[in-house]
């Protein structure tokens, strides 16, 4: 049997929206300050081995999507019509603020955060998790990179 591999960014995403679920478990649904996100980091991310490069990556998404959770809470809300953030699943809430971290403070291509995304929906969310990522994502994509042409990193 032939393990699958995944991209070591790939794997940081899955280990980086692993730590923020376990973070988002403790906080109750509310968004973190990067210390405790980044204390249960290390708790979490010794499980996985993972090159120090793609550590270094998942690292920096937690403390990244940890410091600015107020703001990517109220960025999610505004896009996802109907739905409160407290009601969402707690992986769909969590896969939406990682992508929208990387959608508001990185030039990672917005196809590629979309795509990302919609992957880790298919693997730790519900059947409805994929579509409901992409149509909250595809929304924020827009207002965050407005006047981005599409496929285009910032």
């Amino acid at each position: 049997m032939t393990r699958r591999r995944t991209a070591p960014r790939h794997r940081s995403r899955e280990v980086a929206l692993q730590v923020l679920y376990a973070a988002d478990l403790q906080r109750g649904g509310r968004a973190g300050e990067a210390l405790p996100a980044l204390a249960c980091f290390e708790g979490v991310a010794r499980s996985f081995d993972l090159p120090e490069g793609a550590r270094a990556f998942a690292k920096e998404l937690v403390a990244g999507t940890a410091e600015h959770g107020d703001e990517l809470d109220a960025l999610i809300a505004s896009h996802a019509r109907n739905w409160r953030l407290s009601r969402m699943a707690t992986v769909d809430r969590n896969i939406l603020r990682l992508a929208g971290f990387e959608l508001a403070h990185s030039d990672t291509p917005t196809s590629v955060v979309i795509d990302e995304a919609i992957e880790l929906a298919r693997r730790f969310g519900s059947d409805d998790s994929p579509a409901f990522v992409n149509g909250v994502l595809d929304a924020v994509a827009r207002a965050v990179r407005a006047g981005e042409p599409e496929g285009s990193a910032p």
